[in-house]
């Protein structure tokens, strides 16, 4: 039997017609692609416009499966709980058929290559570091799910695609998403510690 291509299984989950999809029928859809192929649409899911508190539901399956990537599991394992859990699939329909041409173009421009990054110490290195953009995908930041969540996303393809280039493009990525959390992080602290000067000179 023919694997479907990436896109096609995406693309299948906006066009079913049942109400509902959960976590666990994803994972069986993607058969033996199933860490790699979640890791890229729950990351690619994070970039979307997203309701308030969603980003944190999204990201739980990546802070699931990319340390059984870094710790070089087979199988990819989640809790019953997550697997059995709904997700309406007219809240994903939309996001699905949006994110399915984006994944045909990717697909068409990556390939196999620069196979020494991507070798046993490159998948662990890249489960490592999408467990530490889930971390930040679950704090409620706003608007700071979609640098990170698109660098799980090209992670996720490089692994898929065994493309080391892509891999490159998405370390550099990583280090982009740091410097963005660092920078909020800053910009936080300096608003508070302003408004409590503010206040402090008032009372």
């Amino acid at each position: 039997m023919t694997t479907q291509s990436l896109s096609a299984v995406i693309e299948g989950f906006g066009e079913d017609v049942r109400p509902v999809i959960t976590v666990g029928e994803m994972l069986d859809a993607f058969d033996s692609r199933a860490s790699g192929a979640m890791l890229f649409v729950f990351g690619a899911l994070n970039c979307l416009p997203l309701p308030p508190g969603s980003s944190t539901i999204l990201s739980l399956p990546i802070l699931l499966l990319a340390p059984q990537l870094a710790w070089g599991a087979g199988a990819p394992w989640l809790p019953r709980g997550l697997l059995e859990r709904p997700l309406k699939r007219d809240d994903l329909r939309g996001l699905f058929r949006k994110l399915t041409p984006v994944v045909k173009r990717m697909e068409l421009v990556t390939r196999p290559r620069l196979h020494w990054m991507i070798g046993t110490t490159g998948e662990r290195l890249i489960g490592v570091l999408c467990t530490l953009l889930a971390l930040v995908l679950i704090l409620p930041i706003p608007l700071g799910n979609i640098a990170p969540g698109a660098t799980v996303a090209v992670l996720a393809l490089a692994l898929l695609q065994r493309d080391g280039l892509l891999a490159l493009l998405g370390y550099l990525m990583a280090a982009f998403s740091a410097g963005l959390l660092f920078l909020s992080a800053g910009v936080v602290t300096a608003g508070v510690r302003a408004v409590a000067g503010v206040l402090s000179g008032l009372f």
